[in-house]
């Protein structure tokens, strides 16, 4: 997230780069202390609550790309539990496989002491049955964490929104409680 400079003292901290938002409760000791007019205290926020939305986004992407990550390496270590379980039975194994999307072949696996995985960017690696289940369990591992993490990431997200917009709502309602004031004001020194 780009960095702005923070019109509050009072900043809470961040949460892997994402900045903390801090509740105002006194809106004219904020706008004191930050040095900022009204106008520009609503900027800010307004800036900071786009660079928010930009960063949900992306954190949302990431989550959805995991999402679908997640079953992906289950069904991986099951076909390679599937094959450690047949090894040495004798008994000969069929699958349907998936050639392109709606189009399906039969094959007949071999038994073999090593399979072939993808690890991405068109590149295929022969590991031995016991290394690929040992390789696929911890990738399911890290993109579990790394899941738990994002959602962790997006609640603190979330908070960080809902603090901007009342501060946003704070803000704009105290400055229109003191232009009222201050017409009230007006209006009772003309009829003096």
């Amino acid at each position: 997230m780009a960095s702005s400079s923070s019109p509050s003292s009072s900043e809470v901290s961040e949460r892997r780069g994402i900045p903390g938002a801090s509740f105002v409760s006194d809106v004219q000791t904020y706008l004191t202390q930050s040095g900022l007019d009204v106008t520009s205290s609503l900027a800010f926020l307004q800036e900071r609550l786009q660079q928010y939305k930009v960063v949900e986004m992306k954190l949302l992407a990431q989550q959805r790309e995991l999402q679908a990550k997640i079953p992906d390496i289950e069904k991986c270590l099951d076909i390679v539990a599937t094959l450690q379980a047949k090894k040495g039975t004798g008994e000969e194994l069929i699958a349907d496989f998936e050639v392109l999307e709606g189009i399906y072949s039969w094959a007949r696996i071999e038994e073999s002491d090593s399979v072939c995985l993808w690890l991405g960017a068109n590149v295929m690696l022969e590991y031995t049955s016991e290394e690929a289940n040992a390789l696929l369990q911890k990738n399911l591992d890290n993109a579990k964490a790394s899941l738990e993490v994002l959602i962790a990431d997006l609640q603190f997200l979330r908070d960080q929104v809902t603090v901007t917009q009342v501060t946003i709502a704070r803000v704009y309602n105290w400055d229109v409680h003191q232009r009222r004031s201050k017409q009230v004001s007006a209006t009772s020194v003309k009829d003096s």
